[in-house]
């Protein structure tokens, strides 16, 4: 049964569930306040009916003993006027001798039948019941000249009964009506607190059938819930713009490796139908094969890079690196492949400290000065420097090339993205390397700019943060 009732609650609503709890607790607090409020109440007013008693029961026993202490004088109407004024409504008092013979009897609104007479010895306070009346009686032994006996003091509870039931039902209505509005107010509540939850499921919904471009309507509450809506559709944004970047990239590869394939399909039905016997025909054709060969391996060889670079691990354990060195030996090299172009260096001394894989740091530099160096004709200087401010370090490659148009520079980074594509095909390239580089810069910690003035040159500038010592 305890199982089907905890499965059952489990598949009720977010909002049911909510308000059973809010209800539930608020009847737990009101029940527990309640009913420690009525046993104070009860034991105190019982504590007042007993004093009531005690206090009786003093006045009578000083009364008795200032008796002459004869038999006849518990009759008298002195006697049975004073204990009638000592008389509240629903009470009694009995005076018994030690046989427990009775002496004096007054009552008010009260059947002595109900108390049977009895004589002590000692004192006795007695909560006792007669079919629907509770009775309290107190006894105690007096002695007054040659009269020994016990006086017998009883109250009829009624009143105390009545209150008690009186306040035992306010206390059960102010509990039903207390959970009544502890559920309402818990149903409001948790409407109010599910909206945006269900918005944001309502969203998601969307986003299955109708796509990416599907947000949740902010709701500025400045609680937690409008910040998990504010992230959602942050990470919205950003899956769209990656759908978007991979969907363009995939077309981009596509059309990149279209066209090398479609030269080659070409070279190799012309060898088929007639290039066998002809040399000329046979050479050419071998050539052209091996050239676009050469570039549909450079061109998976890139892609393969940019895919690990967006994925490399956290550079946690990349030890502090001097770049000059670095740069140094990255420019003898290009010096040694292209002897015509003048590179001029501005290096610190000591050099900065990177924290950064020297493999990477030299494969950001071959992609730009291979870049200065495509993109130059008549003046073939390139100057290299690097500084370190604001704990910074910059690496600053400026050549004076064909420059860049202003409106194409935000674009340079992106995958396949070439300025002039026909030029640049001549030139060659894939448009991947300064993506390349853009990921590994990121990666440390880094941004990379570039500056540009068509037909003047262009400016790439690195910065990474600077790993000063001491």
């Amino acid at each position: 049964m305890t199982k089907r009732i905890t499965m059952l609650l489990k598949k009720l609503p977010m909002i049911w569930k909510l308000m059973l709890g809010a209800a539930l607790l608020i009847f737990m607090l009101f029940a527990t306040y309640n009913f420690s409020q009525y046993l104070v109440l009860k034991n105190w007013m019982m504590k007042q009916e007993q004093d009531t008693l005690h206090t009786m029961m003093s006045q009578v026993q000083a009364f008795v003993q200032d008796k002459t202490g004869t038999v006849d004088s518990f009759g008298d109407n002195e006697t049975k006027s004073y204990m009638r004024n000592m008389l509240g409504k629903n009470q009694m008092i009995r005076i018994l001798n030690h046989d427990g013979q009775e002496l004096l009897l007054v009552s008010s609104h009260f059947n002595p039948e109900w108390v049977r007479p009895a004589a002590d010895k000692g004192q006795k306070l007695l909560d006792i019941r007669h079919d629907e009346d509770h009775i309290l009686v107190y006894r105690s032994p007096f002695s007054s000249g040659k009269v020994q006996g016990t006086i017998e003091i009883a109250s009829n509870l009624e009143t105390f009964d009545h209150f008690n039931k009186t306040l035992l039902l306010v206390m059960v209505i102010g509990g039903v009506l207390a959970v009544c509005i502890s559920a309402l107010s818990g149903w409001a509540i948790a409407k109010q607190f599910l909206r945006p939850i269900r918005a944001l499921a309502g969203t998601i919904q969307n986003v299955k059938e109708k796509g990416l471009q599907e947000r949740v309507a902010v709701i500025e509450n400045g609680d937690e819930l409008s910040e998990l809506i504010r992230l959602f559709n942050e990470l919205m944004d950003q899956l769209e713009i990656s759908f978007k970047q991979q969907k363009q990239f995939v077309d981009d590869a596509s059309h990149e490796l279209r066209t090398p394939i479609t030269i080659l399909e070409g070279h190799l039905n012309m060898l088929n139908r007639w290039g066998k016997k002809d040399p000329d025909i046979l050479e050419e054709s071998i050539g052209a094969s091996l050239q676009e060969v050469r570039r549909l391996k450079g061109l998976v060889q890139e892609l393969l890079t940019l895919t690990g670079t967006e994925s490399l691990p956290l550079p946690d354990h990349i030890e502090v690196v001097r770049i000059t060195p670095f740069v140094v030996q990255t420019v003898k090299r290009m010096e040694a492949l292209h002897p015509d172009f003048a590179f001029e260096l501005d290096l610190p001394e000591q050099g900065c400290l990177v924290k950064i894989n020297p493999l990477h740091f030299e494969q950001i530099l071959l992609i730009i000065l291979d870049n200065a160096i495509k993109y130059s004709e008549d003046d073939k200087r390139i100057n290299i420097r690097s500084r370190a401010e604001r704990r910074m370090v910059s690496i600053v490659v400026q050549d004076h090339g064909i420059g860049i148009p202003s409106e194409e520079l935000q674009y340079v980074f992106d995958r396949f993205y070439r300025v002039d594509k026909a030029r640049s095909r001549e030139i060659g390239g894939t448009g991947l390397g300064l993506s390349i580089a853009r990921n590994l810069v990121q990666h440390y910690q880094g941004d990379i700019q570039m500056i540009s003035v068509e037909n003047e040159g262009t400016r790439v500038d690195v910065h990474f943060p600077d790993q000063q010592e001491g």
